[in-house]
C-alpha cells in the first residue's frame, strides 16, 4: 500500500490530492526508502502553484524527506536497506514510500530524529551554504535576515550568532519579533519599520556586507539600501514574487553584488552533499543550531500545511507526517 500527494493541475492548495499509487521499484542508482516524515517548503509552493515547472504532470511534490531504506536498485553502495537516510532536493517527497537517487541520500547520525532530519535538510544545507560558503560571515560582522523568523530564517539567525556575528533579523509580527530574539538575533525589525533607517542607526552608518533575502520582488530595493558600498545582496527565494529590478541600480548604490544560489548547485557533487550535511548534523548535535519543528501536519493534510504556509502562521519548521 503506497498512498502520495499529487498534482494534477497548477493552482492553489486544493489541488493538493490524496492518491493511492504503486509502490515503486527502485531502478539502478536508486533506493526505495519508507518515509517516517516529509519537510515542507517554499520551493512545494513554486511546484503547485507552477511558478517551478514540474518535469510532468501529475507530479508529486516535495523535495525533503528522511525515513529508512527499503531496498536498493542495482550499483548502490551509499547506503543500504535498514539505514536511517535523509535527503534533500529531489522531487517526489509528498509520499508514503518513494524512490530517490541513492547519491542524494545521507546517513543520519545517532541523536538526531527522523522528524528532525526531515526539517532540516534542505532548510539546514541551505543556511550552511549561505553562511559558510556564498559568504563567509565573520565574527564582528554585522548581518541582515529577513523572514528570520521562517525555516531558514531561525537557522540562519543562530548559526551566523554561533560565528561571532551580530544579527538583524526582520519579521511580520511582534511575536515573532520575539521568537528570533530568543534565538539569538540581537536586533528584531518589522518589516513596517524603515529598515535602511535602523540599519544605519545599527550599525552606525556603516550599512551591513550581506544581506540574506528569500522574499523577493516586495524586499528586493530595501535589501539593496542597507548594503555598504561592494556589499552582497544573497536573494534566494521569491516568497514575494520575482525581482525584475533593472541591473543598473546595483551601480547607482554602490557598486553592490547580487546572486542568486542554489542548493542543487552547492551540493551537485556527492562530496560536496556530505561535507555540507555534515557541518550541519554537527552544528545541530553541538546545540548551537536547534532545529524547530513548530508544527506537524499528517502528510494527507498537505494543503492545510501549504495554507498555514502561505499565510505566513507558521514559524521555524513544519514537517508532514506520513
Amino acid at each position: 500500500m503506497n498512498h502520495a500527494i499529487r498534482v494534477h493541475e497548477t493552482g492553489g492548495p486544493e489541488k493538493l490530492m490524496w492518491e493511492e499509487v504503486p509502490l515503486p521499484q527502485p531502478k539502478p542508482g536508486e533506493a526505495l526508502i519508507r518515509q517516517k516524515a516529509v519537510g515542507l517548503n517554499y520551493i512545494d509552493v513554486y511546484f503547485r502553484t507552477g511558478l517551478y515547472k514540474a518535469p510532468s504532470l501529475p507530479v508529486t511534490v516535495g523535495m525533503e524527506g528522511a525515513g529508512v531504506v527499503e531496498a536498493v536498485g542495482d550499483g548502490v553502495t551509499s547506503v543500504a536497506v535498514g539505514d536511517r537516510v535523509a535527503y534533500a532536493g529531489a522531487l517526489g517527497a509528498y509520499a508514503e514510500a518513494r524512490c530517490a537517487p541513492a547519491d542524494k541520500l545521507v546517513k543520519i547520525p545517532d541523536g538526531i530524529s527522523f522528524e528532525q532530519a526531515a526539517a532540516m535538510m534542505l532548510q539546514g544545507m541551505t543556511a550552511q551554504f549561505l553562511v559558510r560558503q556564498t559568504y563567509q560571515v565573520k565574527a564582528g560582522e554585522t548581518i541582515l535576515v529577513h523572514a528570520a523568523a521562517g525555516g531558514v530564517g531561525l537557522i540562519l539567525v543562530q548559526w551566523a550568532k554561533s560565528l561571532g556575528a551580530t544579527v538583524i533579523g526582520v519579521v511580520s509580527t511582534p511575536e515573532k519579533a520575539a521568537l528570533i530574539k530568543e534565538h539569538g538575533a540581537d536586533h528584531a525589525l518589522l518589516t513596517t519599520d524603515d529598515i535602511p533607517a535602523k540599519v544605519r542607526e545599527i550599525t552606525k552608518g556603516a550599512m551591513v556586507p550581506v544581506v540574506y533575502d528569500s522574499v523577493g520582488k516586495d524586499t528586493f530595493i530595501t535589501s539593496l539600501d542597507c548594503l555598504r558600498p561592494r556589499g552582497l545582496m544573497v536573494s534566494f527565494g521569491n516568497a514575494s514574487g520575482p525581482v525584475t529590478t533593472d541591473l543598473g541600480i546595483l551601480a547607482a548604490k554602490g557598486s553592490l553584488y547580487v546572486t542568486r544560489p542554489t542548493l542543487n548547485t552547492y551540493t551537485a557533487k556527492r562530496d560536496d552533499l556530505v561535507a555540507t550535511a555534515n557541518d550541519l548534523f554537527a552544528v545541530v548535535k553541538s546545540g548551537a543550531v536547534k532545529i524547530r519543528v513548530n508544527q506537524t501536519f499528517p502528510l494527507k493534510d498537505a494543503a492545510k500545511a501549504h495554507i498555514a504556509l502561505e499565510s505566513r502562521a507558521t514559524t521555524g519548521s513544519t514537517v508532514l507526517i506520513p
